[in-house]
């Protein structure tokens, strides 16, 4: 069997390389060892027609979760790999900006079938598929860290957050002086919604509280603050690819997703380390449990006021922290999050550029004098979280990517910029620097307005 089976191997690679191979099956095989993002090319054309088919037999695409899943994945990973093949850029995260841009732009132009887009955006806002994502994704890497690393980080990384946005607040503002700006306006339409946690947790509150101060309807404040984060998010994105990019050429400064030098993942389970394998009902609990935990952080927040993801990572620190999770759900979680990392990431940034993202607000932000002061402002706060982290002895390329996320929008921002640093395991810093972050300079900058400013 094992002579059999060696046999057959060698005649696959023969067939990779003959020049006079038969097409089936062996050059049908290089055809679908081809792919666009995870799909097989020709899997990948077939989805294309089929959606093509259904947009055109009945005038509209079902928004059914399995057509979806085809339907997010072919737009997705074809944008992804658009910003993947740029030239220079695609190394510094225009993959996932593609994935989310590209989309917008061409529901904005009319150059998305109107069928996908409706499709799309129902299914996007009944499913909150987002959310789904991020906790796997959270509870995922939390399993996946060491106990003793897991708490030095929740203690150290608001030393380099803090630092950063004092840093990005005070230089953010002071080139708005520069270019002509008064400060007071830099500092609260501008500086601050870079940094307010996104859309939902940070600019709707903004606007909304700034709307209430000064008398004015929410809507033109929001309009004015949303193109502020989502260039802001661009920008982040950006550097966090340009990270990336230093910490493989610069090693010493990195641990590729790990906060401490030294710092390893813990230990596979016995069965998966000596069979290289793992249990599907072991991956089926993990997934329950993770899903479990969310629905505790949406109890929390009907309870406390805490949103659902940040008061889900809690409880799953604390899951970790106390041993509650066997080694088999270690990692089963280990193993979902691996899968969604690598194959949801760009539909759901897909889903996110069609269904959330307004082309017109994010070229609205390309001003010149908006553009100094949010690239200032940014990369104020990453340099910051950079040289702090390595003044106490983090790694300072992972702890600046988690200075990215404070400029980010949102979950979705957090996921983009991830994506673009190759560090998603890093996804549960990160909304602990978007929400928490985010909430805390909200909450004192209507604080200070209330008090000192109201008119």
């Amino acid at each position: 069997m094992n002579n059999a089976t060696t046999a057959v191997t060698g005649v696959e690679t023969a067939a990779t390389t003959s020049a006079g191979e038969k097409f089936w099956p062996h050059g049908w095989w290089r055809l679908m060892n081809a792919k666009i993002g995870v799909i097989p090319l020709p899997l990948f054309v077939l989805t294309g027609l089929l959606i093509a088919a259904m947009c055109v037999t009945k005038g509209k695409l079902s928004n059914e979760i399995a057509v979806m899943v085809a339907t997010l994945a072919f737009f997705g990973f074809a944008c992804g790999e658009i910003g993947k093949r740029l030239p220079v850029v695609g190394k510094m995260g225009a993959a996932a900006i593609c994935a989310t841009f590209i989309p917008s732009a061409l529901v904005y132009y009319n150059l998305l079938p109107q069928e996908v887009v409706s499709a799309t955006t129902s299914f996007y806002k009944a499913s909150n598929i987002l959310y789904l994502y991020i906790c796997f994704i959270i509870v995922g890497s939390i399993l996946s860290m060491d106990r003793k690393t897991l708490i030095q980080g929740f203690a150290k990384i608001f030393v380099p957050m803090s630092c950063g946005a004092l840093a990005g607040m005070s230089v953010g503002t002071l080139v708005g002086v520069l270019v002509g700006k008064t400060a007071f306006d830099t500092f609260f339409f501008i500086v601050l919604p870079c940094m307010a946690g996104g859309v939902g947790e940070g600019a709707i509150p903004l606007s909304i509280g700034f709307s209430e101060i000064f008398n004015q309807d929410q809507g033109e404040v929001f309009g004015r603050i949303i193109p502020m984060v989502m260039m802001s998010n661009v920008t982040a994105i950006m550097i966090a690819g340009s990270l990336n990019m230093l910490g493989k050429k610069r090693p010493h400064l990195t641990g590729e997703g790990r906060l401490f030098p030294g710092e390893s993942a813990e230990v596979a389970s016995a069965t998966q380390a000596s069979t290289g394998s793992f249990e599907v009902s072991g991956l089926a609990a993990a997934a329950l449990m993770a899903i479990l935990l969310y629905m505790v952080g949406v109890l929390g927040f009907r309870v406390f006021g805490l949103p659902a993801p940040v008061g889900m990572l809690f409880v799953a620190v604390l899951v970790k922290l106390t041993q509650a999770a066997s080694p088999e759900l270690n990692d089963g979680a280990r193993t979902i999050f691996k899968f969604f990392q690598t194959s949801v990431t760009y539909p759901i940034l897909f889903a996110v550029g069609v269904a959330i993202t307004p082309w017109e607000k994010l070229v609205s932000a390309f001003a010149l004098d908006n553009i100094l002061i949010i690239v200032s402002t940014v990369a104020t706060v990453v340099c910051t979280g950079f040289l702090v982290a390595k003044k106490i002895g983090m790694n300072p390329v992972d702890v600046a990517v988690i200075s990215c996320t404070q400029c980010g929008q949102g979950g979705t921002g957090d996921v983009a910029i991830l994506t673009s640093a190759n560090r998603m395991q890093l996804m549960p810093f990160a909304q602990i620097a978007t929400r928490i972050g985010g909430a805390i300079n909200v909450t004192l900058a209507l604080v200070v307005l209330s008090h000192f400013f109201k008119v």
